[in-house]
């Protein structure tokens, strides 16, 4: 249990938060809900498993404090204009949380019953990651591993002319040979 003269703060900037202490997320002094001034850490950039028994405080830990804290954080990085439509969030009550990013909370009660649904259509962000890929990403030709670039008009008429005029030439050497025998005699 917290000690009642113990100062309750909380780390509440991006900015303060810039070394992510080895790649971890770090939790110090949880006591949200039915948390009892717990601390943990979890390695960023993988995937976590919270279990326990019913009641353990499981989901005080994952949403209530971690998700909570990440997206009041988001929240707070808004401009102030953009804040006014949001309601205020309220700070988990937890000494301190570091290594957090922006969080997206996907509870699985309100998680669609469509089989076809994903991570990213659940949470809204597909097409975003659409227009993503498509403004950065590079096409290149399947068939010839070439990039794909933008070329003018007179680019592609240049193209295509050469290409009308070397299948000219093949086909005009094809008919002045002929095969006898297995064997290739130009007339």
């Amino acid at each position: 249990m917290a000690s009642p003269n113990k100062k309750k703060t909380t780390k509440t900037s991006w900015e303060e938060d810039q070394t992510f202490e080895g790649g971890k997320i770090i939790v110090r002094g949880a006591r949200t809900h039915n948390l009892k001034d717990i601390t943990v850490e979890m390695p960023r950039g993988k995937m976590i498993a919270i279990t326990g028994p019913s009641g353990s405080g499981k989901s005080s830990l994952a949403f209530d404090t971690i998700f909570a804290e990440g997206q009041r954080r988001y929240v707070e990085s808004l401009s102030p204009y953009a804040r006014q439509f949001l309601n205020k969030m309220q700070k988990p009550d937890v000494d301190e949380i570091s290594g957090l990013s922006p969080a997206i909370s996907i509870d699985q009660k309100s998680a669609s019953r469509n089989p076809r649904s994903t991570v990213a259509t659940i949470t809204e962000i597909y097409d975003y990651l659409r227009i993503v890929y498509a403004r950065i990403g590079q096409p290149y030709c399947l068939d010839v591993d070439v990039r794909i670039q933008k070329l003018s008009q007179d680019e592609i008429l240049g193209i295509v002319l050469k290409s009308i005029e070397d299948s000219e030439v093949k086909t005009a050497t094809k008919k002045q040979t002929e095969k006898v025998m297995g064997i290739e005699v130009s007339k």
